[in-house]
């Protein structure tokens, strides 16, 4: 599938985009953000990498996003994180075993998780990761579980967790950085497609992302969505079709105060 344009681009939100807040990404928010206009996209969702891994953004980093625009140019950004799912909790920081603290991830607009090396994860106990993903989809603010077929480096029981994400409402995502012959994951490619047409069987929702590190990735999903179809996944089954539908199901969940804020602005 090649590369649409504008104006006939299927997926119109793309719910897994990092600036150079995470570390090792190489765009600010305001260049992607006009990458994204440039693109015809209608939201982004900022996910800068949590403070588990090395160079990661501290609690202070995710609490300040209310400075960020929530509409700019049109496009709606979601203020919100990849946090690390962790061995442990801390009860006066998250009590589900994650890195980001609950009074900040209530704030934020769009919550996502997952496993990540040197974390607390490398030994591929197919239990321990299962159990603490689930611990982890319990907590009331997260919205979506990302790249859930990296199943080489952190084997999971596939069922239960899409029985949760389900459960819980969260999102399982179709990760288009997966599929990059060059990128950390590539092993993972044909595990994350077939991980998604069996939680699509299931019922669960899903997105599907790019999971930027650079301005020009934002809205790059053709490669993982033409394997989805080819796979039964319709391009409808994705959540990220639109602005809309993002924003009718997360508001569903919970309150969004932030976006909530920007929303009423318009």
């Amino acid at each position: 599938m090649e590369n649409p344009t504008r104006t006939d681009r299927l997926i119109k939100a793309d719910l897994h985009v990092h600036t150079v807040g995470s570390g090792h990404g190489f765009s600010t928010v305001k260049e992607n953000a006009d990458a994204a206009v440039e693109m015809g996209m209608e939201l982004i969702a900022l996910t800068d990498h949590g403070p588990s891994v090395p160079q990661g953004a501290h609690n202070w980093y995710f609490w300040n996003l209310n400075h960020v625009p929530g509409i700019y140019k049109n496009l709606v950004i979601l203020r919100g994180c990849e946090a690390n799912i962790i061995p442990d909790s801390d009860p006066y920081e998250s009590r589900w075993g994650i890195d980001v603290a609950d009074i900040v991830a209530r704030r934020l607009d769009y919550v996502t998780i997952g496993f990540h090396p040197t974390t607390g994860f490398d030994e591929g106990d197919e239990d321990k990761n299962t159990t603490a993903l689930i611990r982890a989809m319990q907590n009331p603010y997260v919205d979506q579980f990302n790249h859930p077929g990296n199943l080489i480096e952190f084997p999971l029981d596939v069922d239960a967790v899409i029985a949760a994400a389900i459960e819980y409402n969260v999102v399982l995502e179709i990760n288009n950085s997966s599929l990059n012959p060059l990128g950390a994951r590539a092993g993972s490619k044909m595990l994350e497609i077939k991980f998604a047409a069996k939680a699509y069987a299931a019922g669960a929702t899903l997105s599907i992302n790019s999971d930027a590190h650079h301005s020009t990735g934002i809205g790059n999903v053709e490669p993982a969505l033409s394997y989805a179809n080819e796979q039964g996944i319709p391009s409808s089954a994705f959540l990220n079709t639109s602005a809309q539908a993002v924003i009718e199901h997360i508001t569903a969940k919970r309150d969004r105060p932030l976006l909530a804020a920007s929303q009423a602005d318009l």
